[in-house]
């Protein structure tokens, strides 16, 4: 029996690198999956791959309603919600502060602070609501970065939305703790995603070389890969870790170590 078999888990940016990573590791240990991106193409090639006991919408998680649908799809669909994996995000111009257009820093707090926001403050009722009547609640797993836990030259309107993420999440942690709500967030640094990928076009140099630049101040000299950040998210998830709670669990190759 799968870590979360019969478990429901919500994942929302479903159809990206770690969100796609996500699904599949939680369809691997049993999981009825609730999914949601701003992709419905990627969405729906997403589900028909992983069985019956998946539900998808689409939609924009900057829009507060559609986190609320998507704790009702999760509770019409499977009776409960037990997991939710708040993982939609964008990255913004890799510039200097001055040089980021007004327009993209709230685009990117619309979606990689508020998005949290909006989805925390519909799951966290649900998942209380649960506690109470059943004495099992759930847990929330935040997608925040290693930018959210230090500066972050060039993505500075990028680094204060995952700093909030950092702190909304820790606050929740605390205000729930005796509540039945678990909330913690992972910290990646770069990993092996469409984002990456973006960066090393951006850049113009040949892979190796944009990659060593990116990963300079990484002690492992390298990205990270997806299923390395998804096994930090189902341990961050798993019902065994039961006694952990506020914590921004960094998983960087060693950045914080220096």
């Amino acid at each position: 029996m799968g870590r979360f078999e019969g478990a429901t888990v919500l994942i929302t940016g479903a159809a990206g690198g770690l969100g796609n990573g996500a699904a599949k590791g939680f369809a691997a240990e049993g999981a009825r999956l609730v999914l949601s991106d701003m992709n419905e193409a990627a969405l729906e090639s997403l589900a028909a791959t992983l069985g019956p006991q998946t539900a998808i919408l689409a939609g924009d998680i900057s829009d507060e309603k559609l986190s609320e649908d998507l704790v009702e799809l999760a509770v019409k669909k499977f009776g409960r919600l037990d997991v939710a994996i708040n993982n939609a995000g964008i990255v913004q111009s890799f510039v200097r502060l001055p040089q980021v257009a007004s327009d993209e820093a709230r685009r990117v707090l619309e979606i990689d602070l508020l998005g949290v926001f909006y989805a925390m403050k519909h799951q966290i009722p649900r998942m209380e609501r649960q506690f109470k009547a059943t004495g099992k609640g759930g847990a929330i797993v935040n997608i925040a970065s290693v930018a959210g836990l230090v500066g972050a030259p060039k993505l500075s309107v990028y680094a204060a939305a995952k700093h909030g993420v950092v702190g909304l999440t820790k606050s929740a942690a605390a205000e729930y703790a005796t509540k039945g709500v678990r909330v913690n967030a992972i910290c990646p640094a770069h990993t092996r995603t469409a984002m990456v990928a973006g960066f090393v076009r951006m850049s113009g140099a040949p892979e190796a070389d944009a990659l060593a630049e990116l990963t300079r101040g990484v002690p492992m000299k390298r990205v990270g890969e997806v299923d390395e950040i998804v096994t930090a998210i189902l341990f961050a998830a798993d019902p065994a870790n039961s006694f952990m709670t506020g914590h921004a669990l960094a998983v960087d190759g060693g950045v914080g170590a220096v």
